[in-house]
């Protein structure tokens, strides 16, 4: 479910619009050191751009090569990489590693504008595909399901992008969002003071002068949001943390020293908050990487919104954080 792949459909369905022919390609299968996962996609153009990745770019270049010099699949084709180790070497394959791939033409793009509208609306969207007669079908999809293909039919998954709510407009705001940005988050900053939303100035984001906890509900946070509270004014940051670690959101911290994190708590305990939801708080927030500056600060923020992503242990964890250095979710 690698967001990426919704841009990776959103050109492809551009260049269709234009009259390009388009093939999607995606990674089927890989045994020994394949450098893209099962389900990576690409989209291909008749003159040979592409978009999306299958392998480190060798086996891309072989097929550009294969499209300019005609070959053109009508319908859905099986592609293997990697059966020798010549192969495997020449195509960046190492280790014998070998790497099988589905090459269909986009010949209708009504499901790509359904996943689109779908997943925008943070639905997560199962496709399949028969590879026998090219039909797509489209139906609900679910967190822990995984890509699959069964020799005849492709399953693949289309989630939401990750979404980042950062409360606060403030110069490290300004950081954590440029960078989100770069890491392909939906980036929406939250400030109601007009002093900060006046100066807030970072193209791609969404900004909103809403209350906190009332722009929370209307968000009606998943699995794919984070929330980082950075305004260092307890009153807004308490009201989005009543709110956020009572949702599904899978990473909710808040900016503070340990002493103002351990007050913080002792103040969401007056409220509706039972202890393994305050328990969630990421506080103080971002990994201990010892930095000082907005800009180190930041990617010390996102380095744990995204260990807490991959359920990757956290090593460097700050001291007073009541989070353990542990694994926390899987994707």
């Amino acid at each position: 479910m690698d967001s990426l792949d919704l841009q990776v459909l959103e050109q492809a369905r551009d260049w269709a619009r234009e009259g390009h022919p388009v093939w999607l390609v995606t990674v089927i299968e890989t045994w020994g050191s394949a450098p893209r996962p099962p389900g990576a996609l690409l989209a291909m153009r008749g003159d040979g751009q592409v978009v999306g990745s299958v392998s480190g770019g060798c086996v891309e270049d072989d097929l550009i090569e294969r499209v300019r010099h005609g070959e053109r699949v009508g319908r859905p084709t099986l592609i293997q990489y990697g059966v020798s180790k010549d192969e495997a070497a020449r195509f960046g394959l190492p280790c014998g590693g070998n790497l099988r791939l589905v090459q269909e033409p986009l010949t209708d793009v009504a499901w790509v504008d359904e996943v689109l509208h779908r997943t925008a609306q943070h639905e997560i969207v199962a496709r399949t595909l028969c590879l026998q007669t090219g039909s797509v079908t489209l139906h609900p999809g679910a967190r822990g399901q995984a890509f699959s293909f069964d020799g005849q039919t492709m399953r693949s998954l289309f989630g939401p992008r990750w979404r980042l709510l950062i409360i606060g407009a403030g110069q490290l705001s300004r950081a954590v969002a440029q960078m989100a940005l770069m890491l392909d988050f939906e980036v929406i900053c939250c400030d109601p003071r007009e002093e900060y939303h006046l100066s807030w100035d970072v193209p791609g984001t969404v900004f909103s002068k809403a209350m906190p906890d009332d722009l929370v509900q209307s968000l009606e946070l998943d699995p794919h949001s984070a929330v980082v509270a950075v305004t260092h004014d307890p009153k807004l940051d308490d009201l989005v943390l009543l709110e956020a670690l009572k949702s599904p959101a899978f990473y909710v911290g808040a900016l503070g020293s340990r002493g103002n994190t351990a007050k913080r708590k002792e103040r969401l305990k007056l409220f509706d908050l039972s202890e393994a939801e305050i328990g969630r708080l990421h506080g103080p927030i971002g990994l201990d990487l010892g930095g000082k500056t907005p800009a180190e600060v930041a990617v010390s923020i996102l380095a744990e919104v995204i260990a807490v992503r991959s359920g990757t242990a956290l090593l460097q964890k700050k001291l007073g954080s009541s989070v353990p250095a542990c694994s926390l979710i899987t994707p």
